[in-house]
């Protein structure tokens, strides 16, 4: 009688809480032509401040589509969950990842990603910072193709 006396509120009380819920499902927002090229949404899904202060962001590419050169002020791990991307940082080869591909890239180290030319892709992107992203570099169509060239050989 006593257990229950202690369990039957908590469990009435911890249905009271709410909830913040985000939904990676979402679309999120279509971003400008600012720092890519092609189409791409973005949906902000996490914010955490404090100790671990990251970030978590869907993004998502429609085929053809990329990403200028940039960097990062903390470690940003990519976590592709659908179709297929390039990868490259800077001095090193391009890639290709798939759904189910994680890659860590590090703190300011300089790079892109994208769809691949025939792909959309889907990816979630954890990092840190206020500062999440710096734009170093416009990355060209004509590399980008040189690119998808190279890698669907």
């Amino acid at each position: 009688m006593t257990v229950l006396l202690f369990v039957v509120p908590i469990c009435v009380f911890a249905q009271d809480e709410s909830y913040s819920v985000s939904s990676y499902m979402e679309e999120g927002t279509k971003a400008p032509n600012t720092h890519y090229i092609g189409e791409a949404w973005l949906n902000g899904l996490l914010e955490v401040e404090g100790d671990l202060n990251f970030h978590i962001t869907k993004a998502y590419f429609k085929a053809n589509s990329t990403l200028d050169w940039h960097k990062h002020a903390s470690t940003q791990v990519l976590i592709y969950v659908e179709g297929a991307g390039y990868y490259q940082e800077r001095g090193k080869d391009p890639v290709i990842l798939k759904a189910g591909d994680v890659i860590k890239c590090e703190k300011d180290t300089e790079h892109w990603h994208s769809s691949t030319k025939n792909s959309d892709v889907t990816y979630l992107a954890v990092y840190g910072g206020e500062q999440p992203t710096t734009w170093t570099e416009v990355l060209s169509q004509e590399y980008y193709d040189s690119v998808a060239k190279k890698l669907e050989e």
